[in-house]
C-alpha cells in the first residue's frame, strides 16, 4: 500500500486512477481497476446517457467489487444535475466532475458523504476547483487523449505549477502509462496519477480490437488535435481527422464542420472499430504502448518497477 493523501481521501491502496473515457468505461473495467487497488471509474456516457442506465452500471459494478469506485460526469451535459443526483442516491464512493464549474454541485455531493474530484487543465481552474471545495484536483496536460483544453499546457509544465498554487491533493493526468511516468508525476508534486489510453490496452476494456491494434501500431507522432476553434480533441491520425483539419484550414465555421462530422463518431471508433471514419481518441503516450495486458498485470508491472526506476535515477543523479 502507498501512503499519499489521494489514497487516504479515496480509500484506495494505490494512487492510480482509471480515466473516464466515453463508451468504454464499463462496470467490468472499473471493477477490475478497483479490485487491483486503484480507483476504477464509470462514465455516464456508457450506453444511453440517462440516469437509469447510470444507476444500472453502478449496481453492476458493485456486484463485481466491494472496493471504492468513481463515476465521471462532464458538467457540460444538459442532464448533469440528474446524473449527479442518480450517482449520489446510489451511494457511489467518488464523483469526478469535468468540463464545467463544480461549484454548483460540490456541496450537495459532499453533504451525502461522496468524495469529489475535478479535472482541470490550468492553474487558474485548479484554484477555482479548490475554492469550490473539491477533495482532489486531477490536472490534465495537453498530451491526454480525447477532449482537451484550448491552451497547450503539458503535464510536465502543469503539475509543478498547480501543486504550488493549491493545498489539496493533485493527481497528474496525460502522458502517463508506466512506473517512469508515475515516479515523474510524484517528483513534480502530484500524489497520484490518472491514466486513460493505457487502460484501453487491457483485456477488460470494451474498446474494439481494431482500436487496440491501432494504438499498438502508433508512434510518437501518431496523434493530432482537431477542432481547436470549437472543441480541441486529440485522436489517432486518420481520414476523418485529415478531413476536419482540411475544413478548418478552408475557413469553415464550427457549425459547418460539426454538421459534416455528425454524431456517433467516437462510438464508431471505440466500439465498432471504424478507425478511419470514427474518432479514435488516444493520448500521445500511445506510441509507448505495444501489448494488451490484464488490469492486474498492469498494476503488477507499475508497482514492481517503481523501486528500479528510483534506484536508476538515484545512481545517475547522486553518483551512487
Amino acid at each position: 500500500m502507498m501512503k499519499t493523501r489521494v489514497c487516504e481521501v479515496l480509500g484506495i491502496e494505490y494512487p492510480i486512477i482509471q480515466g473516464g473515457m466515453v463508451y468504454i468505461c464499463t462496470p467490468e473495467l472499473a471493477a477490475a481497476v478497483s479490485n487491483a487497488g486503484g480507483l476504477g471509474q464509470l462514465t455516464c456516457i456508457t450506453g444511453r446517457k440517462d440516469p437509469d442506465t447510470l444507476r444500472a452500471n453502478i449496481r453492476r459494478t458493485r456486484e463485481l467489487t466491494n472496493k471504492p469506485f468513481a463515476v465521471n460526469i462532464p458538467l457540460i451535459m444538459p442532464n448533469a444535475e440528474q446524473l449527479v443526483a442518480a450517482a449520489v442516491e446510489e451511494k457511489v464512493d467518488v464523483i469526478t466532475t469535468s468540463a464545467g464549474n463544480p461549484k454548483k454541485f460540490t456541496s450537495y455531493i459532499k453533504e451525502h458523504g461522496v468524495r469529489v474530484c475535478h479535472v482541470v487543465p490550468s492553474v487558474k481552474l485548479g484554484q477555482k476547483a479548490q475554492e469550490a471545495g473539491v477533495d482532489i484536483i486531477v490536472a490534465e496536460g495537453w498530451e491526454a487523449g480525447g477532449h482537451n483544453a484550448y491552451d497547450d499546457v503539458t503535464t510536465m509544465v502543469l503539475i509543478p505549477q498547480i501543486t504550488r498554487a493549491v493545498d489539496i491533493p493533485v493527481v497528474a493526468a496525460g502522458g502517463i502509462a508506466d512506473a517512469r511516468g508515475l515516479v515523474a508525476a510524484f517528483v513534480l508534486g502530484a500524489e497520484g496519477v490518472q491514466m486513460g489510453t493505457r487502460f484501453i490496452m487491457t483485456r477488460e476494456c470494451a474498446a474494439h480490437e481494431n482500436m487496440k491494434k491501432a494504438i499498438a501500431q502508433a508512434t510518437d507522432t501518431a496523434t493530432v488535435v482537431t477542432g481547436r476553434a470549437f472543441g480541441p480533441t486529440r485522436v489517432l491520425k486518420n481520414a476523418l481527422a485529415a478531413d476536419i483539419l482540411s475544413w478548418e484550414n478552408q475557413g469553415m465555421t464550427a457549425a459547418e464542420i460539426l454538421e459534416r462530422i455528425g454524431s456517433g463518431r467516437s462510438e464508431r471508433a471505440l466500439l465498432h472499430g471504424d478507425i478511419e471514419q470514427g474518432s479514435p481518441m488516444s493520448g500521445q503516450i500511445a506510441g509507448l504502448l505495444r501489448e494488451v495486458t490484464s488490469v492486474q498485470e498492469l498494476f503488477d508491472s507499475i508497482l514492481g518497477e517503481i523501486r528500479p526506476v528510483l534506484e536508476k535515477a538515484g545512481k545517475m543523479l547522486l553518483g551512487g
